[in-house]
């Protein structure tokens, strides 16, 4: 599952990574790659709420294969560089995107002890960083060898050999099938119903909107600032960026292996988005007076934290969810946190532009992210004492 997630996260980051080349083969402004992401994370989102239903009735690993697909589908239609199945394809990577997770979360719900999922969660979502800088690090290059509509149909054809890889094993992970399972009358709405329906759940849900949001923020502007604000060249403000997204993979896993041993996942996830609130405020403070190894320090500590949270988030899901739900359930908390992704990025421009400052923007979303992690910490606090309380009176 680790292999599909990097390859689904591959696809998705395929043309923002060869953009350049992409834009002049099409003849299409460079901006239209923020058209063609918003695309895909339509076709995630409508996956994520929509894919629990297939998985309960033909299993993870089937649905897994299925995304590979699809997502190799969306890659062949983009490499043909018709302008009219750019947007198609992008919606057939984002269907392939937003399904995997929810998919490969119903399976480890069923075969992954409790007391380890939030390590073995982490490490399958280190995929989607490792996919991002194997994207960074391939594809461009491939691109100056042997042309973007190659490097596209290399791409697909992996995602369609790792489907074929997963065949052998698919008969023994067959417990979290339900064959007689029907589409509910109430589709996707009815996802988004039953996670709202759940406190603890539409909690999770919109925390990882803001943790999404500042997610995004962290990967699309955090070289801009650094030039702008620290006043480093292109080169010193990239290496910062691969310093984030290098600390959020071992972020993952250390969190994951945390709020499996040392403290609850809730508590868990509050500190982390106070980390990443207080992260934010200080990107928003760089000058060039900042030392490069504050810098750096910043830099790990912020990717650490607001890409690092995705695993124990995931893992609490399933631990919430009732049996047979994890799949349905992830993908309903998934939709909020792909809007996020798309809000974000979004939000912090808005309000860079009307300021004139990137950091500007940061200091907005730090602002918020530290507010929601005191929330988070004062609910986990007062959950605490009330469950103290309760094995007292036992």
């Amino acid at each position: 599952m680790l292999g599909v997630q990097t390859l689904v996260s591959m696809g998705a980051l395929a043309v923002p990574a060869m953009a350049p080349a992409v834009a002049a083969a099409t003849r299409l402004p460079l901006s239209a790659v923020g058209v063609f992401s918003g695309a895909l994370y339509i076709g995630a989102m409508l996956a994520a709420i929509n894919v629990g239903g297939p998985v309960v009735r033909w299993g993870s690993v089937r649905v897994a294969q299925l995304c590979l697909l699809i997502a190799a589908c969306g890659a062949l239609l983009v490499a043909s560089g018709a302008h009219v199945l750019l947007l198609p394809g992008a919606l057939l990577i984002g269907l392939g995107y937003g399904s995997a997770t929810p998919a490969s979360s119903h399976l480890f719900a069923y075969e992954v002890p409790a007391r380890w999922r939030g390590l073995v969660f982490s490490i399958k979502q280190t995929g989607v960083p490792l996919g991002g800088m194997l994207a960074g690090a391939l594809l461009p290059a491939a691109d100056q060898h042997i042309g973007w509509r190659a490097a596209l149909a290399l791409l697909a054809m992996a995602c369609v050999g790792c489907s074929a890889a997963l065949q052998p094993v698919r008969s023994r992970f067959h417990r979290d099938r339900d064959p007689g399972q029907r589409p509910h009358r109430g589709g996707s709405l009815h996802t988004l119903r039953t996670v709202w329906a759940l406190a603890p759940m539409r909690e999770l849900a919109l925390s990882t909107l803001f943790f999404a949001a500042m997610q995004g923020c962290l990967a699309t502007y955090l070289v801009a600032q650094a030039h702008v604000g620290a006043g480093l060249d292109a080169v010193e403000a990239g290496l910062l960026l691969a310093a984030a997204q290098a600390s959020g993979v071992v972020g993952r896993i250390t969190w994951g292996w945390v709020s499996d041993h040392w403290m609850r996942p809730s508590q868990m996830l509050a500190l982390l988005a106070l980390a990443m609130g207080l992260c934010a405020l200080l990107a928003g403070t760089l000058t060039p007076a900042w030392p490069h190894t504050a810098l750096l320090l910043l830099a790990v500590l912020f990717g650490a934290s607001a890409t690092g949270w995705n695993g124990v988030y995931l893992a609490e899901v399933a631990r919430l969810a009732p049996t047979g739900m994890a799949g349905v359930l992830t993908g309903g908390t998934l939709f909020f946190t792909f809007c996020g992704a798309v809000a974000g990025p979004s939000t912090f421009a808005a309000i860079a532009s009307l300021s004139g400052r990137v950091g500007d923007g940061y200091l907005f979303m730090g602002g918020v992210l530290a507010t929601l992690g005191l929330v988070l910490i004062r609910r986990h606090a007062r959950r605490t004492s009330a469950d103290d309380g309760a094995n007292e009176n036992l």
